[in-house]
């Protein structure tokens, strides 16, 4: 045998060794491609009703104040005094909702969240004063869509002053003119009767 006659079967075996697993392969049917993550949904949560647990209403008016309210599930729904604050000419400019808190508090036992236009220079804040005394200022904690947002304590003598007094002033300056301070009226005719209502429906 040729050294030729022995390469040449040498290189057929080689050959035939390595197509092999090739002509096993195409032999095979096609592997199915795998089946993608489908989801299968799961039951969506029925839409609440407008008068359901978590919607508010309107339980009493106390001259400028409304009594809001939300529902809870076992009836026992919390309330707070809210009035919409608005300019000498009558447009509406900021809101303010003033809540009870319980017992537990340390040096509050009210609160109250104000919202003011998005406009208001944040660095001064809001300034609250009852019939002109005592002036209080209060930083504004964060700005969302609906305006800036000032989170605010009081005292029970601040409150006492609530009740005692005829108005209350808000005050802030607009961003775009900070040389013209906008003051706004809140009136307290109707305050003592309205939070005594709010505070009731605050447990301890």
């Amino acid at each position: 045998m040729t050294v030729m006659t022995c390469l040449t079967r040498a290189l057929a075996l080689t050959l035939a060794l390595a197509a092999g697993p090739v002509l096993a392969q195409q032999g095979d049917a096609p592997a199915a491609p795998a089946a993608p993550e489908l989801s299968m949904g799961q039951p969506a949560p029925e839409a609440a009703a407008e008068d359901g647990p978590g919607s508010s209403y309107v339980a009493a008016t106390f001259d400028a104040w409304e009594q809001r309210c939300v529902r809870e599930a076992d009836g026992s729904d919390p309330c707070q005094l809210y009035q919409l604050l608005k300019d000498a000419e009558g447009n509406p400019v900021a809101e303010i909702s003033l809540f009870a808190l319980p017992r537990a508090q340390q040096a509050a036992v009210a609160g109250a969240t104000i919202i003011v236009p998005l406009e208001t220079l944040l660095p001064e804040g809001l300034t609250l004063a009852v019939d002109g005394a005592n002036p209080k200022r209060y930083p504004l904690t964060f700005c969302a869509p609906i305006g800036c947002i000032a989170r605010v304590g009081f005292t029970a003598e601040e409150i006492e002053a609530f009740r005692k007094g005829a108005t209350a002033t808000l005050s802030l300056l607009p961003a775009l003119a900070p040389d013209q301070r906008v003051t706004l009226t809140i009136s307290l005719k109707g305050f003592t009767a309205g939070y005594a209502a709010a505070a009731a429906t605050i447990g301890d």
